[in-house]
């Protein structure tokens, strides 16, 4: 078959139109090794990629070509009729009407028409829209919790800061705590650090695991200078970290065998039950891993894929111990999570935890083994070339793609949903704009050789709104960059948040916009991690950064006393003369929009931020800890101007 007629199959465009309007035609050899990339499957006759039947709308689908009718119809649950039917020609010669009852749920349909031409495909029984949220504007706190400081930590925040965060963010007036991504990463390889490079989404990160609070654990007083050490450092030293982290994880499991109490244990089981054949896939994952030492792609022959049967043995065995400390680690940090957000229920939140979900995955980890229809480890999800990164962008991550999230019936997409909402209020899916279509580069290509995969975007939505609901989870999506036409009002439709950032709302001429143009149903924030906190971007600290290590920040230093006096004028057009922190803040509690997020470091008047893109050893990227304890940072922020300009938004005290 020729190649352009299996891209167009696989919904490969390959070319597209960069931002200075020049078109891009992707090489011969890389838009080869992309269809290589992806699973095949057979073209639909009659059927979409999926069939979308959503609550208050008409039961009805558009055929991809007309039948010879009639059309016999099953749709099935693990083999479970759960309505058959024929459907004979109607008015339009292509439609077909579902059953408009069925329970919420994602099932399969088959269908065969008079001439035994057949089709199957996913059938997803969505609500009317995603979780809308039973609360109007508040605020939220968004920190970096590895950054933050206590007497008890052990150099990087942990679940028990958590839990006092959350506690500071009610006395200050806040509904909730905004985090970066908490996956799981490497265990391994512990200056990977970055929580949008995952090993896992579906898994929490051990290292914020409060070791004292661990069933098991007994204090020696060993590691007591290394500890005042750590806890001194400005910076978070992952790697002493994670190596006394992890001895002490496994003191902790050994005590935990030989005195864990009958709830515990219990509780321990019933964590394992219900995590099941993931959590166990997950387990032997890592224990192959570090047996192997090398990406599991290069593992034995018996091990390159997940084989429940083969796990099980796996446990049985003489792995069997380590199989279980995997398992005891997890159950400690879901617990510790859980904890957090009883806390934030206590305390009478309306949000309680805002998390992050990462775009993609690492490829040699473990949902590109477990997934591997679904997630092509070959290619990279990344942009391609615009102004500010004219070469364009390779992210190193593995996401998702059409075809095998087809095949899986969007289970893989769910599960990710289900781990990051369990514990949540809010989630924001990190390049939510991957839901409609991706660029993604091939292995070994530079980052202009890329093509744009488009996405099953309803059926997406679709599952998004399912697990949103089911969880009672506001869904945010991160909305920035180009954005289709069309894109935000489909996603509005369907109860999906947008992502609005106050440096990024500016019209052409740079003026910023008014307070009443941003969205109700969206999140305000005036900067993000990977911009300047507010401190640096009046004092072109940024700026200063960013050329000292060689990288260009895109915006000259006219440019920036352009968007000072814009903000300037914004600010006093809606009645404010001031121009610090407080008066933004203010600014953007009086829009319409029902989240606000305020970063910790803005109110403790920081410069430096968490992470600039475009860097790896050059600057500390997700390694900086805030100057303050935690019990000190009430004393640092100006209370009375925070509740003034959150007033309205702010909440009553505990």
């Amino acid at each position: 078959m020729d190649l352009s007629i299996k891209a167009k199959e696989l919904g490969i465009h390959a070319g597209f139109i960069d931002a200075h309007g020049r078109q891009h035609v992707t090489d011969e050899a890389a838009l080869k090794a992309i269809v290589e990339a992806l699973p095949r499957r057979a073209p639909h006759s009659f059927l979409d990629d999926a069939v979308v039947v959503r609550s208050g709308f008409p039961a009805r689908s558009e055929l991809r070509r007309t039948p010879a009718w009639p059309l016999h119809w099953k749709i099935t649950a693990d083999e479970k009729v759960l309505a058959e039917g024929v459907a004979n020609q109607s008015r339009n010669q292509r439609d077909i009407f579902w059953p408009p009852d069925l329970p919420t749920g994602c099932y399969r349909v088959q269908v065969v028409d008079a001439n035994s031409v057949s089709d199957e495909a996913p059938f997803i029984a969505a609500p009317r829209a995603a979780y809308h949220g039973d609360f109007e504007r508040c605020w939220l706190l968004a920190v970096q919790l590895y950054g933050i400081r206590s007497p008890h930590n052990w150099g990087i925040g942990d679940f028990s800061d958590l839990e006092r965060l959350i506690e500071l963010a009610a006395q200050l007036g806040a509904d909730g705590v905004g985090l970066n991504p908490l996956h799981v990463l490497f265990d391994d390889r512990p200056a990977d650090c970055s929580p949008y490079s995952p090993n896992s989404r579906l898994f929490l990160n051990p290292l914020y695991i409060d070791i004292e609070k661990l069933p098991g654990f007994q204090s020696s007083g060993d590691n007591r200078d290394d500890l005042a050490r750590l806890r001194q450092s400005g910076i978070v030293g992952y790697f002493q970290v994670a190596t006394l982290k992890w001895r002490a994880l496994r003191s902790a499991f050994d005590g935990f065998k030989a005195t864990a109490s009958g709830e515990d244990q219990k509780d321990f089981e019933n964590f394992r039950r219900d995590g099941a054949a993931l959590l166990l896939r997950f387990a032997c994952f890592e224990v192959l891993r570090h047996k192997f030492h090398k990406p599991w792609w290069e593992w034995p022959d018996e091990w390159r894929q997940p084989d429940d049967l083969k796990c099980a043995r796996l446990r049985q065995g003489a792995e069997q111990a380590e199989i279980e400390f995997i398992e005891f680690v997890q159950w400690n940090a879901d617990r510790q999570l859980g904890s957090c957000r009883r806390r934030a229920d206590e305390l009478g939140m309306k949000v309680g935890l805002y998390l992050d979900v990462a775009v993609g995955v690492q490829s040699d980890g473990f949902d590109a083994w477990n997934e591997q229809s679904a997630i092509s480890r070959q290619l990279a999800v990344g942009a391609p070339p615009d102004m500010l990164n004219t070469a364009g962008q390779n992210w190193g991550l593995a996401g998702f793609n059409a075809a095998g999230l087809e095949i899986c019936s969007f289970e893989p997409y769910r599960q990710m949903l289900r781990a990051s909402m369990r514990h949540a209020g809010a989630i924001r899916l990190d390049h939510v704009l991957g839901l409609k279509r991706l660029y993604l580069v091939p292995e070994g290509f530079a980052a202009d050789n890329g093509v744009y995969v488009q996405m099953p975007f309803e059926a997406l939505l679709a599952v998004t709104a399912q697990e949103s609901v089911a969880h009672r989870c506001v869904v945010i999506g991160e909305d920035l960059g180009t954005v289709p036409e069309g894109f935000r009002e489909q996603m509005a439709d369907w109860g999906i948040w947008s992502y609005q950032v106050m440096m990024f709302e500016r019209d052409q001429h740079g003026r910023f916009r008014g307070i009443d143009d941003y969205a109700r149903n969206a999140l305000v924030t005036f900067n993000t991690h990977d911009l300047s906190t507010y401190a640096g971007w009046r004092s072109f600290s940024d700026l200063k950064l960013k050329r000292s290590l060689g990288v260009d920040p895109g915006e000259t230093d006219d440019s920036r006393w352009h968007a000072l006096t814009m903000l300037t004028e914004a600010l006093r057009h809606h009645g404010d003369e001031r121009h610090d922190l407080y008066a933004v803040v203010s600014f953007l509690a009086r829009t319409k929009s029902r989240l606000l997020a305020i970063s910790l470091e803005d109110l403790l008047g920081l410069v430096d931020q968490p992470n600039i893109p475009g860097t790896v050893n050059e600057h500390p990227n997700w390694r900086q800890r805030l100057p303050l304890a935690i019990e000190e940072i009430a004393a640092a922020i100006d209370v009375p101007a925070l509740r003034k300009a959150t007033a309205g938004r702010t909440r009553a005290g505990p």
